[in-house]
């Protein structure tokens, strides 16, 4: 191995910095797969930045996750907002959303014990190692997600999260609920989605196609014909007898 190529690993081995401002062209260096970003997923979760800009300190970099994809597909997504150019990567959701493990996300659930995975704004909080190694703590910002940080929902990789995966079973693993990505992806989302930034996770409802009646057609009734009344034939009941006065 070359002087410069054991420069580099060690370089590439050294510790992220708690912060680091990411730029537009070193955001897209991540050898993973670009696609396109659901406009109405992207400006809902504009609008929730907006919404919680007093808690998020950065607007540069956002992360927008498409529950409504299959794990199979690249559907957590870097959005360099400065310049709206975007990069997607694989991510697990939880098995409490997805108990038959289909690979589709079917529920969201903020409740202890659900093992699910929360729609929502959050905040990204610190780095720690944990069980799965370097990961970044998160905090609900909305009422559907406000458990996060007590439930230790969390951004890390995992062995089930990895290319091969899919390749294998055509879909991901799951996670307790978490943000879980392969090893190589979560190095980048944690270089670049560091800190103070917002994740929006959610899943568009598909729209209801409208019912759209045929053509009116009046009920026409049938012609009145009147009923010849017969003879008024009183109906006696009885002899009627005058009072006395």
């Amino acid at each position: 191995m070359g002087t410069g190529a054991a420069a580099g690993l060690i370089a590439a081995a050294q510790p992220l910095a708690a912060a680091t401002e990411p730029s537009p062209a070193g955001l897209f260096a991540a050898p993973t797969a670009t696609t396109a970003i659901d406009p109405m997923l992207l400006a809902r979760a504009r609008a929730a930045l907006d919404y919680h800009r007093g808690s998020v300190a950065y607007g540069d970099v956002m992360g927008v996750v498409d529950f409504a994809k299959a794990s199979r597909d690249p559907r957590f997504y870097l959005v360099h907002l400065g310049t709206g150019m975007v990069i997607a990567y694989h991510v697990a959701h939880g098995r409490g959303s997805d108990p038959d493990h289909s690979g589709w996300l079917e529920r969201f659930s903020n409740d202890f014990g659900s093992y699910a995975s929360s729609n929502g704004a959050y905040v990204t909080t610190d780095y720690y190692h944990g069980k799965y190694g370097r990961s970044m703590r998160l905090h609900g910002l909305d009422p559907s997600n406000c458990n996060a940080m007590e439930r230790a929902i969390v951004v890390h990789s995992a062995w089930y999260a990895e290319t091969p995966v899919i390749d294998t079973y055509g879909k991901l693993g799951r996670s307790e609920g978490c943000f879980a990505l392969s090893e190589e992806n979560l190095y980048y989302l944690l270089h670049y989605l560091g800190p103070g930034r917002m994740i929006y996770a959610d899943k568009m409802q598909a729209p209801v196609a409208p019912q759209i009646a045929g053509p009116f057609t009046p009920q026409v009734a049938s012609p009145f014909t009147p009923q010849a009344a017969g003879p008024m034939i009183p109906q006696v009941t009885g002899q009627f007898t005058l009072p006395t006065l």
